[in-house]
């Protein structure tokens, strides 16, 4: 038997160990470590501009002049966030009522009137249905569209905010609709029915008397923003008699109460008593729970029904884009509509498509210093992130337009400050104690809301279009 000794086959002899290994030496070493991260921390930058007021009570009342415009054919409504009511002397724009003046039938009737929804598409009324009761447009465009004389579908009109259809329905029983009424946009309108209609006439002799007669309309004079006029003399000469006056306020005004984000903060106490160096745990989660609290206030600043900026935005200061995408002529169009706009916020996609719109026009957007960060404008308005803004299925999005402070009749933030146990300026974290478990909690509260005190304050770009097209 032979043995192979060749220097192939022969193995390396182990080199001995001569210095201490990593592994083992990071058993005594100190891991330098950041402090917890969080990726759902963004700029915030509408809690950073708005102006916040101190909100003693609970609640803050935004007085107005008494605003409606009586006589010009249209419907005015009343805004309560996402709930939209009409104003019941506006009821005198329709035919059969116009003239009557009984405030208190027609806020019968107001009261009456039912809030409906639409989207983009949807039919409301069928060509040939039965016709039951009114329909109010507060907001939002809709087409009718009929039978022509030769056959084939034609256009009959467009409706939009401020207009009604299916009046007849109130005073004809076996009134059918002539025409199909289909969503252009999406929007809200308000129905009255024929049986409402009929239960507050039977009770109201002034209605049945005015059915009768359709007395002429009364007009009332405005100015040309829609506000009772203040009577006044001026040019004249010698001892003229002045005119009396005063200014009326509205009768219901908006209240906006603090809303409130909470969270139960807990903490095993074995964790906060034994794991507390370098970083003290306690301390940590407390302020990873405030970024999150703070992110949700945001979201609801913008999102919320009741005080959300894009359920208050008044009808009238809602535009659409001419083409979709925007463009410096959109821009245009939402920055004139008020004096002063202090900031555009947008969600980050809408702005890149903002940015697409102007380049394709041979445009770049001016950059403005914010507290010494460079930031997107277009004539001297910074144009700021908000990723809160929500892009519907659709890939469309809004961009907000707003004029902020109370002496500028703007958007105010809401807060009140000097909580009990207060970590910062309206958020408090109150301790509740250790249950069984050995568990501490803290109750982390934060109270807020948002008031437009003026409609003009705030517009909104709605259906702004921000997908990429193909080429």
């Amino acid at each position: 038997m032979t043995v192979d000794s060749s220097p192939e086959t022969q193995a390396a002899p182990a080199v001995p160990q001569q210095s201490l290994s990593t592994a083992a030496a990071r058993n005594l070493a100190t891991t330098t470590k950041s402090a917890p991260q969080m990726q759902e921390i963004t700029s915030r930058w509408l809690l950073r501009m708005l102006p916040w007021v101190e909100t003693k009570g609970g609640a803050y009342r935004v007085n107005r002049r008494l605003s409606h415009t009586v006589g010009d054919g249209r419907i005015e409504f009343v805004q309560d966030g996402a709930s939209v009511r009409v104003i019941p002397r506006e009821l005198g724009e329709l035919a059969l009522l116009r003239g009557f003046e009984d405030v208190d039938v027609l806020t019968a009737l107001a009261d009456r009137c039912a809030q409906r929804d639409f989207s983009a598409g949807e039919v409301l009324v069928g060509r040939g249905t039965q016709a039951d009761r009114i329909h109010m447009i507060a907001h939002g465009r809709v087409s009718q569209s009929g039978e022509g004389k030769y056959g084939g579908e034609i256009a009959i009109g467009v409706l939009a905010d401020g207009d009604h259809f299916a009046e007849n329905a109130l005073l004809d029983g076996d009134a059918l609709h002539d025409y199909t009424v289909t969503a252009e946009t999406s929007g809200t309108l308000l129905t009255l029915a024929r049986a409402d209609f009929e239960a507050v006439r039977d009770t109201a002799p002034s209605l049945q008397a005015h059915l009768e007669e359709f007395r002429s309309v009364s007009r009332q004079r405005q100015n040309k923003h829609g506000e009772a006029e203040i009577a006044m003399s001026a040019g004249h000469v010698g001892e003229a008699d002045l005119p009396g006056t005063f200014v009326d306020y509205e009768a219901r005004p908006r209240e906006y109460e603090l809303s409130v984000a909470q969270t139960i903060l807990r903490i095993h106490s074995r964790v906060a008593d034994l794991y507390n160096g370098p970083m003290n745990q306690t301390e940590e989660q407390l302020r990873l729970t405030i970024e999150a609290l703070r992110e949700r206030q945001e979201h609801e600043l913008i999102n919320n029904r009741d005080f959300g900026l894009l359920h208050n935005a008044d009808f009238k200061q809602r535009i659409q884009p001419h083409s979709g995408r925007p463009t410096p002529d959109d821009m245009d169009d939402l920055l004139c509509r008020r004096r002063g706009t202090k900031l555009f916020l947008a969600h980050p996609r809408t702005i890149a498509a903002i940015g697409r719109g102007f380049n394709a026009y041979g445009l770049y957007p001016d950059h403005v210093d914010l507290g010494g960060q460079s930031v997107p404008a277009w004539r001297g308005v910074p144009i700021l992130p908000c990723n809160k803004i929500p892009i519907s299925k659709e890939q469309t999005s809004s961009i907000i337009a707003m004029r902020t402070g109370e002496e500028n009749q703007g958007v105010i933030g809401l807060w009140q400050t000097g909580l009990p146990d207060e970590v910062e300026p309206g958020l408090s974290a109150r301790f509740m104690g250790i249950n069984e478990q050995a568990v501490i909690s803290y109750l982390v509260s934060t109270y807020y809301s948002a008031a437009v005190l003026v409609p003009d304050a705030l517009g909104v770009m709605e259906n702004v279009q921000i997908a990429r097209e193909r080429d």
